[in-house]
């Protein structure tokens, strides 16, 4: 029995997350690792906790070298495919993995520590563009937070390898669980080709009738004549046929507005994910729970423990990402976390030493369990699923690239920074990352719009500059055959003028100020929903519907009956309403 398309992409992008499970794996095990007699004996005094900043290097090599392997990871994925690309990180990574295995000083382990990052890098930005270009938009969000529930799987698997090693007393305790984490690099690079390539990087290709049949394989049970495959082939090709007329370089990501405003979304986001201190817990748990009186096999399993609530949270994303969209789960976790982060910071200002403290001890541990909850639910999965959404396909491999960067900088530097500043600040090092949680809650507010249940081809008009100030003309409409029609309304909605010719606005030279028109909608003559264009003053943020029911006014146009209370509300119409033929106001 074939497969529905559903399973099919559901299992196509499993498949492609299994890199994320060494990404996981090799940022849980490092800290199961470092503590450990063997270990110490084998690498030298350097490698011990007496020496921060060798440790502190220690742990982010793997974060520096994702950190360059990112950079090529967007090239490789323009020019060799996405699926040759994975294959191709896999290899380094594996590379990495021996070095790390069967090191016998300190510098081999490090040369592969930078080996096994810099393949991580790659999949981390390739895996979620794969997933994104496969995924229907009803289940994108769920397929590329698999991301992130693998990352949890990776560091869960870690953690627990890590607890049983440790009572290991000779060399196994450390080379054994370095060398789990070659197993699942060797299924990813055997049958990676087996699945089907990138629609959208075919297309992009000039390769049509592999694109149709690949989404007709994972749309249409191979119907390559299925209305919705034809339609989004049709989409695919019209949105890189606009592309083309910007012409391909980097320069585009940085000079065109709409583009540069995804690349600054994407970075301030990932960037804003390490400053909540999810490295700082996860790389050096041990130091900080061994402060508040834990023993290094008590640390090692409540960190155990902390993986299997990491886990739980990161399912509860797949489940409901869809449902809840990407923008309020982000809000509220960073919101919760400033709280959960508060109340850690002051036990430990209050009992500068929680040693025999043991409800003081519990209740940080609590603290952080909750953070990491709310961090796994929300913040980690999405802040990989978001970048990979608002990019079009013709900038979508290059600027996860450089949103990937941002990542990977702000971790090395958390992970160079933290064991410094835990020794010299001591629990204010922990306000720092209170504060940004709660900043990151402010932006995410004020800037993100909601990417939730739209196709990857509308993601131009969502970001598109509309402006924000008071004033709007209407220029170029008379370049369309179809004139628009338009409707405007004053606070009560209350139609207050309306006209049919473009000829008409154009002679009239219309200026619409908001404080008299709050609100403009225009129409494409005898047509229905999807031509609507709403613009509003602070529609940029495009967070609330403005529309009622549609109900027929005028023969030749529609319009809406608008709530006067949401008229006050920052809105805007989701892109799936805008017409392709709109001109950018």
């Amino acid at each position: 029995m074939p497969l529905s398309p559903r399973v099919y992409t559901w299992l196509c992008g499993c498949f492609a997350a299994l890199g994320s499970i060494l990404f996981g794996y090799d940022l849980g095990v490092i800290s199961s690792i470092l503590p450990g007699a063997p270990f110490l004996a084998q690498m030298g005094p350097n490698a011990s906790t007496a020496h921060p900043t060798s440790q502190g290097f220690i742990v982010s090599l793997l974060v520096l070298g994702a950190l360059f392997g990112s950079v090529p990871a967007g090239l490789l994925g323009d020019f060799l495919g996405r699926r040759k690309a994975i294959m191709g990180s896999t290899v380094v990574f594996l590379v990495g993995s021996i070095c790390q295995t069967a090191a016998y000083n300190l510098a081999t382990l490090m040369v592969g520590r930078f080996l096994a990052g810099f393949g991580i890098g790659m999949l981390a930005t390739l895996a979620p563009i794969y997933q994104s270009e496969i995924a229907h938009p009803s289940i994108r969000g769920k397929l590329i937070t698999l991301t992130q529930f693998f990352l949890g799987i990776g560091a869960f698997i870690a953690s627990w390898i890590g607890y049983g090693a440790f009572f290991w007393q000779d060399q196994r305790q450390w080379r054994v669980p370095f060398g789990i984490q070659a197993v699942p690099a060797v299924p990813l690079f055997a049958f990676i080709l087996f699945f089907p390539e990138s629609p959208r990087w075919l297309a992009s290709k000039g390769r049509n009738e592999e694109a149709l049949a690949n989404l007709a394989r994972l749309h249409a049970h191979g119907n390559t004549e299925d209305p919705f495959v034809v339609a989004e082939l049709a989409d695919i090709n019209e949105a890189l046929k606009r592309e083309a007329e910007i012409g391909e370089s980097w320069g585009e990501l940085f000079f065109v507005p709409s583009n540069f405003r995804r690349l600054a979304l994407g970075f301030v986001l990932q960037f804003s994910v390490q400053m909540t201190g999810v490295s700082a817990i996860q790389y050096y748990s041990p130091e900080i729970f061994s402060a508040i009186g834990f023993q290094a096999h008590q640390t090692l399993l409540v960190q155990s423990i902390n993986s299997v609530i990491a886990l739980i949270g990161e399912a509860c994303c797949v489940l409901f990402v869809d449902a809840l969209g990407r923008r309020r789960p982000l809000i509220w976790a960073n919101a919760l976390d400033t709280i959960w982060f508060i109340v850690a910071t002051a036990i430990m200002a209050n009992y500068n030493n929680i040693s025999g403290k043991v409800a003081a001890g519990w209740i940080f541990i609590l603290m952080t369990w909750a953070f990491n909850f709310c961090f796994s639910a929300a913040i980690g999965p999405l802040s990989w699923a978001y970048p990979a959404e608002i990019f079009n396909t013709r900038t979508r491999a290059k600027g996860t690239s450089l949103t990937s960067m941002s990542a990977w900088a702000s971790n090395f530097m958390i992970a160079e920074v933290t064991p410094v500043a835990f020794g010299s600040v001591q629990w204010r090092y922990m306000m720092v990352f209170a504060i940004c949680s709660f900043t990151n809650a402010v932006v995410m507010w004020a800037f993100y719009p909601e990417t939730a249940g739209r196709r990857l081809e509308e993601m131009d008009d969502l970001v598109r500059f509309h402006g924000t100030v008071g004033m709007w003309t209407i220029a170029d409409c008379a370049q369309f055959e179809t004139a628009p029609a338009f409707v405007a309304f004053n606070k009560e909605a209350t139609v207050i003028k309306k006209g049919l010719e473009t000829e008409e606005l154009l002679t009239q030279g219309l200026v619409f100020n908001f404080a008299t028109f709050p609100i403009l909608i225009l129409f494409q003559k005898s047509s229905g929903a999807r031509s609507a264009l709403v613009l509003s003053k602070a529609n940029i943020r495009l967070r609330k519907r403005p529309f009622g029911k549609l109900t027929a006014l005028h023969k030749d146009f529609l319009v809406t009956t608008v709530c006067a209370t949401v008229l006050n509300a920052p809105c805007a119409v989701p892109s799936g309403l805008l017409h392709k033929d709109w001109p950018t106001l």
